[in-house]
């Protein structure tokens, strides 16, 4: 595990960046796991800018989305589809039929969600998963108590996570209760994961997820049992890190 502390929002967006960049200068063909959220949008932002301004070539790479609210068509505006188009895709040379995001309106979701599964192993598996981390711990999803094999499914929203959410809908718009997400075990399968986290609300369940037990009751502490995971975190999210020290010097002497 690799704890990256950044004193801004702005550079740990840069950085989480810098780590998808390689990721896609190494392989173009890459497949990227992408997250939803106010947390990732730096970094879509910053992906936005290497590839205008610096020629960032999207056009063979594949992506498959966390999640998405169950009920939203794909043009709602609260849905992960529309996110995703406003805020990366309509901005990168990606192939459309590259792009996989979970459908919330599916006639069957039993069906829906084993084809994304093998839509996944089809492509050869995800080099790079992005994620945040909710306010509960879960990554996706993966609410407390999810299974830490599971795969993607519908999953339950606790109301935390409701409450959370409510403020992307407006005024007497009704969350939605259930998405479909992919499971922890599918997050697991990523050769590399990366988890975004920013701000004082974070700091205490970072702190867990990064030293607590591994728990299904915080599910972003699965990411302990993965051999190559990267947490990105401004100062404010890095607060309550009892190694937070440890964790910066180990920083400053890697090589430059």
């Amino acid at each position: 595990m690799e704890v990256v502390i950044s004193n801004t929002y702005e550079q740990l967006s840069k950085a989480a960046a810098r780590a998808v960049a390689k990721t896609l200068n190494s392989k173009p063909n890459a497949v990227l796991g992408l997250a939803t959220g106010g947390t990732p949008l730096g970094l879509y932002q910053e992906l936005i800018r290497l590839h205008k301004d610096e020629g960032l070539d999207f056009s063979q790479v594949s992506t498959f989305n966390l999640d998405e609210y169950v009920g939203l068509k794909p043009d709602h505006p609260q849905s992960y589809h529309y996110f995703m188009h406003e805020n990366l895709f309509k901005h990168i040379n990606i192939a459309p039929h590259n792009v996989h995001i979970p459908s919330g309106t599916t006639d069957n979701y039993q069906a829906f969600c084993d084809s994304y599964e093998q839509r996944i192993a089809a492509c050869g598996g995800i080099d790079l998963q992005v994620l945040g981390i909710g306010s509960d711990g879960h990554i996706g999803f993966n609410e407390p108590a999810s299974s830490l094999g599971s795969r993607t499914r519908i999953k339950t929203l606790t109301k935390q996570t409701i409450d959370d959410n409510a403020r992307f809908f407006g005024e007497g718009e009704k969350v939605p209760s259930y998405a479909i997400t992919m499971g922890v075990g599918t997050i697991l399968e990523a050769k590399r994961i990366i988890l975004l986290a920013n701000g004082e609300g974070k700091a205490e369940i970072v702190a867990k997820a990064i030293e607590g037990p591994v728990t299904s009751m915080n599910t972003a502490s699965a990411l302990q049992l993965h051999k190559q995971v990267t947490f990105y975190l401004d100062t404010a999210a890095a607060s309550r890190l009892a190694m937070r020290e440890y964790f910066e010097w180990i920083q400053a002497k890697l090589p430059g």
